[in-house]
C-alpha cells in the first residue's frame, strides 16, 4: 500500500487552505522526523541555494536547520493553487547561537503527487536581522 498524506489532489480552497495548515503545524514541531513524512521518497528540493534530492537529504537537512535556528516559529499563507500545486507566502522568525534575531521571509511552489505527498519543493528565501523586541510570531 502507497504512503498517503490526505487531502489529495486535485485542490479546492479549502483542502490547500488545509495542506498549508498542516506544513506550518509540522514545521512548528520542528520534528525533522516527522516532517519529512510529508514528502515522496525521492522528493525534489531547492532551499536558498541548496538542492536536495530525496527523504533523508529532507530529513538531515531539517536536522542542521534546527540545530542552527533557534527558537523557529514559522506562518505560511496559502498565495495561490491548481490541480496538484499549490504556491505559499511565508515568514518566520529564529535566532542563532549568539542571540541575534532574525525574520526570513519567502515563497514556497509545492507539487504534490495523487498520495498527498510533496514530490518537488522549491523555496526562495531573505533574512533580515530584527531586535528581539521587533518579533512578531
Amino acid at each position: 500500500m502507497a504512503e498517503q498524506k490526505p487531502p489529495f489532489p486535485p485542490f479546492t480552497l479549502e483542502t490547500a487552505q488545509q495542506k498549508v495548515q498542516m506544513a506550518e503545524n509540522a514545521w512548528n514541531s520542528r520534528d525533522p522526523e516527522k516532517v519529512c513524512m510529508a514528502y515522496t521518497i525521492d522528493t525534489e528540493w531547492r532551499n536558498r541555494d541548496e538542492f536536495l534530492n530525496g527523504r533523508e537529504a529532507v530529513k538531515e537537512f531539517l536536522k542542521r536547520k534546527w540545530a542552527k535556528e533557534n527558537d523557529y516559529k514559522l506562518k505560511k499563507e496559502l498565495w495561490c493553487f491548481t490541480e496538484n500545486r499549490i504556491g505559499v507566502r511565508f515568514e518566520y522568525e529564529w535566532h542563532d547561537g549568539k542571540g541575534q534575531w532574525y525574520r526570513s521571509y519567502g515563497n514556497e511552489m509545492w507539487e504534490f503527487d495523487e498520495n498527498g505527498l510533496m514530490a518537488r519543493r522549491f523555496a526562495s528565501i531573505n533574512d533580515t536581522t530584527i531586535h528581539e523586541t521587533e518579533r512578531r510570531l
